[in-house]
């Protein structure tokens, strides 16, 4: 009786029997497969080491990009904690806004940036940071449930930028006490702004965004009343 057998049910036959190619191990060398590299028909020994080979550089290529990515966010950190630094070390409150702006210009190398608050003390009310904010952006800021990151849509927090009609991506970060994303309530904006279109891209990545975004607020309560 003959039986019919797929290549399922040989596969799988040998899977389960690891033996067979040392009971026959005269087959390693008599069976002959095409090589998809050279074209040639190699052994099945060779025909191995090919796919060994590919999985080798598979998983170099991951782990040079796994490389790249985390030098990438150690660069990233170590700006995040400069500028911390940076904010602990101004000398008094009402510096503190433009101490936080210009390190996001000069450490991140973000092109423009600016902020505003309201809420503030009253011996802060004449200051430059709580010019021009109409309802309509503190509604837009409590809106924000995360980081607002894409193109410039003549967004009035854009507008504070003296470069607003070069920017063509932006980020606007609402500033609040605590978690930043978990209190409703806003008491300022953070708006970046790049002529870059993909600087800050809809579908980027907003980690670290977050982490400016509730250290900038918890720097700047100091200054709420």
């Amino acid at each position: 009786m003959t039986v019919d057998l797929d290549s399922a049910s040989v596969a799988d036959y040998l899977a389960h029997h690891p033996e067979f190619f040392q009971e026959h191990s005269e087959l390693l060398a008599r069976v002959q497969l095409t090589s998809p590299l050279t074209g040639r028909a190699v052994s099945l020994s060779e025909r191995q080491m090919e796919v060994m080979r590919g999985k080798y550089k598979a998983l170099e290529l991951k782990l040079g990009e796994l490389v790249r990515l985390a030098q990438e966010n150690d660069g990233i950190v170590q700006k995040f904690h400069i500028w911390t630094q940076a904010l602990l070390q101004a000398r008094n409150d009402v510096d503190l806004p433009h101490i936080l702006i210009e390190g996001l210009r000069s450490i991140y190398g973000v092109p423009w940036a600016t902020l505003r608050l309201w809420r503030v003390a009253p011996e802060y009310c004449h200051t430059w940071f709580v010019q021009d904010v109409s309802e309509d952006a503190k509604i837009f800021a409590n809106s924000l449930a995360a980081p607002y990151c894409g193109e410039n849509h003549d967004f009035e927090a854009v507008r504070w930028l003296e470069e607003a009609p070069q920017v063509r991506s932006t980020a606007i970060l609402p500033l609040r006490a605590g978690k930043v994303f978990e209190s409703p309530e806003s008491f300022g904006l953070l708006i970046l702004g790049s002529p870059d279109p993909q600087r800050f891209s809809a579908d980027m990545a907003t980690d670290f965004l977050v982490r400016i975004s509730e250290t900038a607020g918890s720097a700047l309560t100091c200054l709420i009343e």
